[in-house]
């Protein structure tokens, strides 16, 4: 069991939001809070230090962590919207543990048991990736923090799809299918506004 001070946590919050209009999806109110609100819940406690990856709204952000961390930038390239992978290398970089867990900031019904699952699933691999049972959420990961200069490497050669990247080392997926609604992720208002719905109307059955 990897203890809580050897793990960083870090929600993902850089993306561009495109199919939101171009909003800033980890502020995007839901359920009272701000997406990236409830995400962070799902961390708080369990890790040494919380970080947020964001490339905007950096003060709004910095209410939900100790750090707030924007990509960062390579060989002279411009920053900002690079895409998952460059949020996961910078978080790399950021973490001062041997361990980063990283998840989304549009999940906010990730299981509350998260941190421990994936710690128990890793094993002796290098990356541990959600699996629902259908399909793997790659952006819901346990990384070892010595790997950052090979992301590095990879990077500057252009790479960005992040399963390619994964397959380059020893992983695993963490079998979650006894949840797999809990790793719904909002692209969409209309997304944002059914899951919304169903987990308020989840909660007022459980005060019955």
């Amino acid at each position: 069991m990897t203890p809580t001070h050897d793990l960083t946590g870090m929600v993902l919050a850089g993306g561009e939001g495109r199919r939101m209009g171009g909003r800033d999806k980890g502020l995007e109110p839901f359920a009272g809070l701000p997406l990236v609100g409830h995400v962070v819940k799902r961390l708080e406690g369990q890790v040494a230090e919380l970080l947020i990856n964001a490339n905007r709204n950096a003060d709004a952000y910095r209410f939900f962590a100790d750090r707030v961390i924007a990509d960062l930038v390579m060989d002279g390239a411009e920053g900002g919207f690079k895409g998952p992978l460059m949020g996961i290398y910078s978080g790399l970089r950021a973490a001062k543990t041997p361990w980063l867990l990283v998840v989304p900031c549009d999940s906010p019904a990730l299981p509350d048991d998260l941190v421990a699952r994936m710690v128990k699933g890793i094993g002796q691999h290098d990356i541990a990736v959600a699996f629902d049972g259908d399909r793997l959420h790659p952006v819901v990961a346990l990384l070892r923090t010595s790997l950052a200069d090979d992301l590095a490497a990879t990077l500057a050669e252009g790479e960005r799809k992040i399963d390619r990247w994964y397959a380059r080392h020893a992983w695993c997926k963490v079998d979650m299918s006894d949840c797999p609604d809990a790793f719904a992720n909002l692209n969409t208002e209309e997304e944002k506004l059914h899951l919304e719905k169903v987990l308020m109307g989840s909660s007022s059955k459980e005060v019955k």
